[in-house]
């Protein structure tokens, strides 16, 4: 069984027992379990429910492993040519470690 779910405004393929790296969630520490409701697909062996634009009941309840991950990094170089003008910036996105415990639905 798996389902959709939008968790941060992004959304994500859930099944139990998965890990997850989602947008950094402020305000959680590790240990702590964070509900997602917003639900838009349910599998259930085959049988597919499709929310409009959310299934009703159902549910995505998750473990906070790690509050604040730090992701690949991420380098943006611009140039204009023949001016001189080089400029390097560098990007870590931050990221929530979380494992799914249960999907109810």
């Amino acid at each position: 069984m798996y389902v959709i779910v939008e968790m941060q405004g992004q959304q994500f393929k859930v099944e139990q027992g998965r890990r997850l790296f989602v947008h950094h969630i402020n305000g959680v520490e590790a240990g702590a379990e964070v509900e997602f409701d917003k639900v838009m697909l349910v599998d259930k062996d085959g049988a597919v429910t499709v929310g409009a634009p959310h299934v009703e009941g159902a549910k995505v309840v998750c473990e906070v492993v790690s509050p604040i991950v730090k992701g690949d990094k991420v380098l943006v170089f611009h140039k204009k040519r023949r001016k001189g003008y080089r400029k390097l910036n560098g990007h870590r996105q931050q990221f929530t470690e979380l494992k799914v415990k249960e999907v109810v639905a």
